[in-house]
């Protein structure tokens, strides 16, 4: 699949310079609206290639981000402002810079803390959104399994050797996938260097500063936010249905916050999903047709 888009820069609050990849509506469609796609921790814009396909074919325009830290955004100076609240800002920043006065957000992972943030602190911005397998409640257990790998020094390496070790972190995940899938994973997850082999994409202290024990204390915070936001607008939590990161009775209860919160369930695949996969796909697009 061929993907075009533009590149989006803007300006954080504390002076970074911040990338997006904005994809356009497809010519000849009404335009719709914007969606804002957030990713998880250590990925980047390039996790929405397939998802913003589907809806730039319906007249959205999708703008997926590089969080801070990330692929083409620029490495924080103070490595503290890589946590939810300043990944928010930078998002309210993004849509002040472009002149967007609300958007649907698509969030993964991280992606889902980052938006229930922006709807805590500035609610008219968000029009509907999408959290995408993460809640309120994290296991320590998968929290630990994450730990083991996140953020480990990983040396540089040719794509083989990339794709095997995305393989190698990720088969639980998406038991289904081929060593083409992984070997896109890995052209997602790192970058070539100038001798041509390829390192992680991504600022290790973006892990250095992330405090598990966190999540764990700001539980009550999160379930206020989830029902904030379902309380004002459209949401669709999607779970992988072999996660361990969103445990199913979780996601139920995020989805019985409100008549206007709905669920579903991606199968065969863990934490998280790719939003490309037909179940989440239709849902997405069955949210968005409720979105004006």
């Amino acid at each position: 699949m061929t993907q075009s888009y533009d590149d989006l820069y803007w300006n954080s609050d504390d002076g970074l310079r911040l990338h997006a990849r904005d994809h356009a509506p497809v010519a000849g469609q009404s335009p719709r609206g914007v969606v804002v796609c957030i990713p998880g921790l250590t990925r980047n814009a390039a996790d929405f290639d397939a998802l913003a396909q589907t809806l730039t074919d319906e007249g959205w325009r999708v703008i997926a981000v590089d969080l801070r830290g990330r692929a083409g955004s620029e490495r924080a100076h103070d490595p503290t402002s890589y946590n939810a609240r300043t990944y928010a800002d930078d998002m309210v920043a993004l849509l002040r810079s472009q002149g967007i006065p609300k958007a649907v957000f698509v969030g993964t992972s991280l992606g889902v803390l980052v938006t229930l943030t922006v709807a805590s602190r500035a609610p008219d911005l968000v029009a509907a959104a999408v959290l995408n397998d993460a809640g309120p409640r994290v296991p320590r257990e998968a929290l630990a399994r994450i730990g083991k790998y996140a953020g480990k020094p990983v040396p540089p390496m040719d794509l083989q050797q990339a794709a095997a070790y995305m393989g190698t972190i990720g088969k639980a995940a998406f038991p289904r996938y081929t060593p083409d899938d992984w070997r896109a994973m890995a052209l997602r997850t790192f970058r070539h260097r100038s001798d041509g082999l390829m390192e992680l994409d991504y600022d290790p202290a973006i892990i250095r500063t992330t405090r598990p024990w966190v999540l764990w204390l700001l539980r009550p915070v999160l379930w206020r936010a989830v029902r904030k936001l379902t309380a004002r607008a459209p949401v669709l939590v999607v779970r992988g249905a072999l996660s361990d990161i969103l445990p199913a009775d979780v996601a139920r209860q995020m989805a019985a916050t409100s008549p206007s919160a709905s669920l579903v369930e991606v199968p065969d695949v863990g934490h998280a999903p790719m939003l490309s996969e037909p179940e989440a796909r239709g849902a997405i697009l069955g949210l968005l047709a409720g979105v004006r």
